[in-house]
């Protein structure tokens, strides 16, 4: 007998009758002798409708109410998940968050897991019931309500599986599993049977959107097994697992791109130990998260100058000009340019950590099509590029082409 956890998304459980399939495909699973822990987003929709609502009263609403209005919807997804089950006549219990004893820290609307106390699930499972858990949200160490962020649900899936020891985390969204790259931009994009940890945590981090970033780490520490599967379709998915020898033998396996990229440049900066540091803190202290950096050294005049480039997400463009602008003086720096008509274009493979010329291979194919890269960033498993917005798609398809990423192993 397995402990199974199986997560359905907002678009999963969005309408009665879509509920009623993922009723039945949960009890079906149970049927089979397995044990069976559901965790719920909210109806699709939902939760953009409550937040509007709490915005319609102010702008900036007060984050421990926020997120008392925000856990309703997957209040009301689980309750429906339940009834729906009973009048089946399936045995299921449904859990807000801190009934299935899931301890967060107390930062509203953002809050991470510290801890969970499965007991209560436990002595549901024992009783033959399916338990239905609400996604997306905790309670603190003072009794409030938490929510953990857009696709917290995933990460309470995951952390949930680990608490309980399930045997796999299986999570239903409404693609078929993980693709090569967006199979809505690259009609060759292939389905993975399998994808590491790490490149899919990377995949991740630069523009796919399969997957919660939290969730998959959590799985990786843990060792945990997460299969994403599309939640009207009996076909398998691919698995998150380990990296295996066969992962190796291909250097790419995924291309992705992130339009949600602006660059700022700050011009004839002084080449100095140190200056970078002022820059960067100022852009910290108002939270904003800095990605790709370049440091170019010249000299100009008297003195050594430098420009100096990073990117921030462009929702955070104007308030990150703004914010250097105001403190051109103090850095010594002549102005401040910036470019929010941008994108990041990646490619990831654990492979790349034992072939060669996959950077040049990259270079040549997006030259080729007179793609020009205006920044560049590397780790071991990934090289990422800057360059012009209306480039992105063409960007993705050459890649894709490139590095032969509709064949599968071996072809």
């Amino acid at each position: 007998m397995a402990l199974i956890v199986q997560k359905y998304g907002g678009s999963s459980v969005a309408t009665l009758d879509l509920i009623s399939g993922v009723v039945k495909r949960a009890i079906a699973t149970k049927n089979q002798g397995n044990r069976v822990v559901v965790v719920l987003s909210a109806m699709k929709g939902e939760t953009d409708r409550l937040l509007s609502l709490a915005r319609q009263v102010t702008l900036n609403p007060d984050p421990r109410e926020l997120d008392s209005i925000l856990t309703t919807g997957e209040q009301i997804s689980c309750a429906l998940f339940a009834i729906t089950a009973q009048t089946l006549g399936e045995k299921v219990k449904s859990f807000l968050g801190h009934q299935a004893g899931i301890h967060t820290d107390d930062i509203h609307t953002k809050a991470r897991i510290v801890n969970i106390d499965p007991s209560r699930l436990i002595t549901e499972l024992a009783k033959d019931r399916i338990a239905v858990v609400a996604g997306f949200q905790g309670v603190d160490r003072l009794g409030d309500v938490t929510t953990l962020g857009r696709g917290g649900s995933d990460t309470t899936a995951v952390a949930l599986a680990i608490a309980l020891k399930a045997d796999i985390c299986e999570i239903y969204t409404d693609v078929d599993g993980i693709y090569t790259t967006d199979p809505n931009i690259c009609a060759r994009a292939r389905k993975m049977e399998k994808i590491s940890y790490e490149e899919m945590l990377e995949l991740s981090s630069l523009g796919a959107k399969v997957m919660e970033i939290r969730s998959v780490e959590l799985g990786m520490n843990y060792g945990l097994k997460i299969h994403v599967r599309h939640a009207h379709s009996p076909s398998q998915g691919t698995i998150i697992c380990q990296e295996d020898p066969s992962m190796e033998k291909t250097p790419v396996r995924g291309v992705t791109h992130s339009m949600n990229e602006a660059r700022i440049t700050l011009i004839k900066v002084r080449d100095q130990p140190g200056v970078a540091a002022r820059i960067l803190s100022v852009v910290s202290k108002a939270d904003i998260v800095v990605d790709m950096i370049i440091q170019n050294k010249s000299v100009n005049g008297e003195g050594q100058f430098t420009n100096f480039s990073f990117t921030v997400p462009s929702s955070d463009y104007a308030r990150t000009k703004e914010l250097l602008e105001g403190v051109l003086s103090d850095l010594q720096a002549e102005r401040v340019i910036g470019d929010d008509n941008i994108a990041k274009i990646s490619i990831v493979g654990t492979g790349m950590r034992n072939h060669a010329g996959v950077a040049a291979k990259m270079f040549q194919a997006l030259a080729l099509e007179g793609i020009n890269i205006n920044m560049i960033s590397t780790s071991e498993i990934k090289i990422s590029c800057i360059i012009e917005k209306k480039y992105a798609e063409l960007a993705v398809r050459v890649l894709h082409e490139a590095f032969e990423l509709h064949k599968a192993p071996g072809d």
